[in-house]
């Protein structure tokens, strides 16, 4: 597998799984716009995909923002010459029971992780019809966006959102060469289940770390999933040998959701 020649844009870079696809993406020989808010750790994997031998830029931008997602596909292909794979990997976790949510906590997640990934679509596949050349269109789902789990309802809502997206501008979009998939994780050691062990210790009473603890005991394959472990899938997504694969949201979770 070669992504030799390719330029792939990658929010939510900085840090956690984004920042291992950008990396594996750039180790298979892609280009890479890093696309993040926090500046300081966009640097440092800017510098690490540059040691690797690729380009790579950093682009600062809100991602429920319409306008900022587009100018950062605009600017991918005026400074790296075009685009043809996009990683919509940016997202946030909320953990609080379902008759406690508000309008406000509502808001922000869906804000982030469906209008972001929408707002993606609409910009990638705006950029690919132009090129004329297809292009691959890669979402972040999760194993929540197969069951639902307590005290992250809302979450697993929005991960619902995104299969649904995957399907429909799969659908919409096959007739331009442009495929449309996602990768669902299930628990892997970033800061983000760090945040959501915590926040289920005070929403539930159990010690510090109990909860992750809990669902990796339940993983088939006996360990917690690293970024690598995404990452390689995320990376056949975006090479050829996927190129008969479109619509789907694909459970990479070590063996902890059957489907």
């Amino acid at each position: 597998m070669s992504l030799v020649g390719k330029v792939a844009v990658v929010t939510g870079a900085a840090q956690g799984i984004g920042r291992g696809i950008a990396l594996r993406l750039a180790r298979e020989g892609a280009d890479v716009a890093l696309v993040d808010m926090n500046t300081d750790r966009l640097a440092q994997v800017r510098a690490e995909i540059m040691a690797l031998g690729r380009r790579a830029m950093t682009l600062v931008a809100d991602i429920s923002v319409r306008e900022q997602v587009f100018a950062t596909v605009t600017q991918t292909v005026e400074q790296l010459g075009g685009v043809d794979i996009m990683v919509n990997n940016a997202g946030v976790a909320q953990v609080k029971a379902l008759l406690d949510v508000r309008p406000d906590d509502m808001g922000r997640i869906f804000r982030i992780n469906v209008d972001g990934t929408l707002w993606g679509i609409q910009a990638a596949a705006e950029a690919f019809k132009k090129q004329g050349r297809g292009g691959k269109i890669i979402n972040a789902c999760s194993i929540a966006g197969h069951d639902g789990y307590a005290l992250l309802g809302v979450y697993s809502a929005t991960k619902f959102a995104v299969r649904g997206l995957t399907q429909a501008a799969a659908k919409e979009l096959a007739p331009h060469g442009i495929t449309v998939n996602a990768y669902c994780p299930g628990v892997v050691g970033t800061d983000m289940w760090v945040e959501i062990d915590r926040r289920m210790a005070e929403e539930t009473g159990a010690p510090i770390g109990a909860t992750y603890r809990k669902y990796v005991e339940g993983i088939t394959l006996g360990r917690a999933e690293t970024p690598d472990d995404v990452a390689g899938f995320v990376a056949w997504l975006a090479g050829p040998d996927s190129d008969y694969m479109t619509g789907q949201s694909v459970l990479i979770d070590g063996g902890l959701v059957f489907r």
